[in-house]
């Protein structure tokens, strides 16, 4: 019996532009961001001892030359604070959500 296909979770962007379009300072935000959220990951899976290891829950990336954070929404169901931080963090240095548009996985 074939197995139900896995459902991806829901993410979104942060991205570094204001509301305005202006690029948001400073220029490392996002993987300062990311680097606090590292310690929030699924359970049984441990931070390891090399150097930085984002958190899977947040992950710093670069989209049509903007600095963004991809933000996986099960990091509600890990830590509700620590989302409830990045949203103000968006929200108080005014910058733009986006949701992420999934595209399926290329048959195999």
């Amino acid at each position: 019996m074939a197995e139900p296909p896995k459902v991806k979770p829901k993410e979104f962007f942060i991205l570094g532009l204001t509301s305005a379009g202006r690029p948001f300072r400073p220029s490392d935000w996002a993987e300062r961001l990311c680097g606090v959220l590292s310690c929030y990951r699924p359970p049984g899976r441990q931070q390891s001892q090399q150097h930085l290891a984002y958190s899977p829950y947040a992950k710093p990336i670069v989209m049509n030359n903007v600095k963004c954070v991809v933000v996986d929404e099960r990091l509600r169901d890990i830590e509700p604070m620590a989302m409830t931080f990045v949203l103000n963090f968006a929200r108080d240095n005014d910058l733009q959500l986006l949701d992420a548009c999934l595209l399926p996985d290329p048959e195999q």
